[in-house]
């Protein structure tokens, strides 16, 4: 077992004031669930957990407008704002009281865990509550207010004047991330999302590759509908490595969205909890063999907050923690005695899915060579600058 010096989790019971409604989707009772989960489970203990320091708002200033800042201030206090404008107030992304307060909380969770790595005190650290992909410098998207991610990787260019790869695994196209560093040639991003044809946002086709000296630093893996757990990680598991080794970064920051996964409500995806166990050790093996071991992971989307966020995302931190071990067997009893009596639904009693909930997709080889198809495609890019350099 590592030495909990090795990982810092990031939490404070004040993330969970990032809350639109009680009917909306987006519900950071997931983080307690999964902290709680952790807890009980004998996998995170006191010493490893770090409460940020609510940050000042020039950190927020490197990729947002004043203007907009000011806009979020004002929806806190329940002044009515032009949503067409600045984003808040529509549907997806209704304003709330103390948003400024609770998204400002956010970012200092994501620049702590950078902070708590790149200070050398912890090789990897984790923010769950972190993650908000779609937020634009002058307007909020997608659930996600401050681009706690932009701000992050911004302070590491800043301060540290490292090379980023910055992974998306989340359902939805990290949009936000990718516009802010579209650019910027010492930033990667790289995004494994359901294609835009039929989710939101719409965008990260695989011809979106970056502008001036950015252009070959974003790349995008839109995957068919229905992508099962094969073809995810034969996508994810190539490309990564191979982009990697082209980009050799200082330091890896991923977003780790969960809602790939077959019961998630908004999505079309059809993963089980396998990829889940999956991604953080590929990643973790990148991290050490490129950068160090230096790794900063966020959270992200994930609506069936019952049956799949809290084990996914211990999974997650069980790898940072434990040199890529996972969870197996039974939950512990612990955790289903508190939340059971909570929950609208029965909680699942293993840490592996069962297969009973699971349904065939008739065009499975269909959509595994269409996958195949589409990585290749993009990874040509690579081939082509290798071949430059011959």
């Amino acid at each position: 077992m590592m030495n909990s010096k090795h990982a810092a989790f990031i939490y404070t019971d004040d993330f969970l004031r990032y809350s639109f409604h009680e009917e909306h989707p987006f519900n950071q009772n997931r983080l307690l669930l999964t902290k709680d989960l952790l807890v009980m489970s004998k996998s995170l203990s006191e010493k490893q957990i770090i409460a940020p320091q609510l940050m000042e708002e020039e950190y927020v200033l490197s990729v947002h407008s004043k203007d907009y800042i000011e806009a979020v201030k004002q929806a806190s206090e329940g002044k009515r704002i032009d949503p067409h404008k600045y984003g808040i107030g529509t549907h997806d992304t209704p304003s709330f009281s103390n948003m400024y307060e609770a998204s400002l909380m956010t970012v200092s969770g994501s620049l702590e865990a950078c902070s708590q790595v790149l200070s050398g005190k912890v090789k990897h650290a984790l923010n769950l509550a972190g993650g908000l992909h779609h937020g634009f410098p002058t307007r909020a998207s997608g659930f996600c207010i401050f681009n706690d991610i932009a701000i992050t990787i911004k302070y590491i260019r800043d301060h540290y004047n490292l090379k980023v790869l910055y992974i998306d695994t989340d359902a939805h196209h990290g949009d936000g991330v990718q516009h802010c560093f579209y650019d910027d040639p010492n930033v990667c991003t790289v995004s494994f999302h359901e294609t835009g044809r039929y989710l939101y946002p719409g965008t990260g086709k695989t011809s979106e590759r970056g502008v001036k000296d950015g252009f070959g630093y974003s790349f995008n893996f839109p995957l068919d509908a229905f992508t099962e757990d094969d073809s995810y990680l034969e996508v994810f598991k190539n490309s990564l490595e191979e982009i990697t080794a082209y980009f050799q970064p200082d330091i890896i920051v991923s977003q780790h969205g969960v809602d790939a996964h077959a019961l998630d409500p908004l999505t079309h995806l059809h993963c089980t909890l396998d990829i889940f166990e999956q991604i953080p050790v590929i990643i973790h093996n990148l991290a050490h063999q490129y950068c160090n071991g230096k790794w900063v992971a966020l959270g992200g989307g994930g609506y069936d907050i019952w049956k799949v966020v809290p084990r996914a995302w211990s999974q997650l931190w069980k790898v940072m923690t434990e040199e890529n071990a996972i969870f197996q067997g039974s939950i512990t009893k612990d955790w289903l005695n508190k939340w059971e009596p909570l929950s609208p639904v029965a909680l699942p009693t293993s840490w592996q899915d069962s297969e009973t909930f699971y349904r065939d997709i008739p065009r499975r080889a269909e959509i595994s060579e269409n996958n195949k198809k589409m990585y290749k495609q993009v990874l040509k890019f690579i081939e082509n600058k290798k071949g430059d350099k011959t």
